[in-house]
């Protein structure tokens, strides 16, 4: 008996896509794998989104209009319309190099123990190419540990069993847990399964300069450090409480709304919390994770140069911030 054939979606959410929207569309229909439903829903845009969207009449789309809701509710109304085993997501202003389905279906089909696998991406300014990537962590345990803090993750870049959003309920529709959907999504999955990325660029990431991500914009900030304490918490409870991971979060984040200052925690119970998470996490990793090792050393020194920065007079701290950005390109 043959096995039944495994489709694919690709979700695509749609709010005042103009002006990369066609880019996004053309570089998921022009896919070296051909065999996927292709879901556009757009989410009540005020700008011309839709022509661009009826410029295409690729019987693979399927074309659905709501007016405006959170991103998502929008992503798992796509989700429920889908007829597949395996989701796909896009955004409105990125570019899927030409194998990244075929590539990812693939690899999801050799890793039944995997739940979601994203890629790494290029950045793009505008219709430019940058010197920067996004480059995340490629093995289970070396993802986890970054959860404990950051999303290890492109959003539009990942391929998920459509029964693992099932058996977690999809994107949370809280408003008060809003942005970030993506990170919030992933800590609950890697809590039960397994997750992965593949280290070759099959994605262009466009930055926008209005992106709350990017601006630091509340509540994205308060709402990564919460997430970020329940991930920490999922491996501390044992010994700690949510409390005191909020604390160890924020003060990693440099995050100040929940307590009075990021030194709330001593610096030997903050490194020592750490630790024992990376001991939890780090169990039964068979040989040296070079990765794993890499990601300990980057978040462990970032922890520790939140105590010395809390030393640092506050006038001369938007001038640290400033060289630091330049340092990294994003000045």
């Amino acid at each position: 008996m043959k096995d039944r054939e495994i489709k694919t979606t690709v979700i695509l959410p749609v709010y005042n896509g103009l002006p990369y929207l066609k880019s996004s569309i053309q570089s998921v229909l022009t896919q070296s794998l051909s065999d996927f439903e292709f879901i556009i829903i757009n989410d009540g845009s005020k700008d011309s989104s839709e022509i661009d969207i009826k410029q295409f009449s690729d019987l693979r789309i399927r074309y659905f209009t709501q007016t405006n809701c959170s991103l998502a509710t929008t992503l798992n109304r796509a989700i429920a319309l889908s007829n597949s085993d395996y989701i796909a997501r896009i955004d409105q202003d990125d570019i899927m190099m030409p194998t990244r389905l075929d590539k990812q279906l693939k690899y999801m089909k050799q890793h039944p123990e995997v739940a979601m696998v994203g890629t790494w991406s290029k950045i793009i300014k505008d219709n430019h190419p940058t010197l920067r990537n996004h480059t995340h962590a490629i093995s289970d345990k070396a993802i986890k540990l970054e959860l404990l803090f950051d999303n290890p993750f492109v959003h539009s870049s990942i391929m998920i069993r459509k029964s693992v959003l099932d058996m977690v309920g999809g994107y949370c529709e809280d408003k008060s847990r809003q942005p970030p959907e993506d990170y919030e999504l992933w800590s609950r999955i890697s809590r039960n399964y397994k997750l992965s990325n593949i280290p070759e660029y099959l994605m262009e990431y466009r930055e926008v300069d209005t992106s709350m991500s990017r601006t630091g914009v509340n509540p994205f900030l308060e709402n990564v450090t919460k997430i970020s304490s329940e991930n920490l918490y999922y491996w501390l409870k044992d010994s700690y409480s949510l409390q005191e991971c909020l604390q160890l979060s924020c003060l990693y984040h440099g995050f100040r709304s929940q307590q009075k200052s990021p030194s709330a925690l001593s610096k030997r119970k903050a490194i020592k919390m750490y630790l024992l998470a990376v001991d939890k996490i780090s169990e039964n990793i068979k040989e040296n994770n070079t990765e794993f090792n890499i990601i300990v050393d980057k978040q462990l020194k970032q922890i520790k140069s939140r105590f010395l920065y809390s030393y640092i007079p506050s006038f001369l701290k938007p001038l640290l911030k400033s060289l630091r950005n330049k340092v990294l390109g994003k000045g």
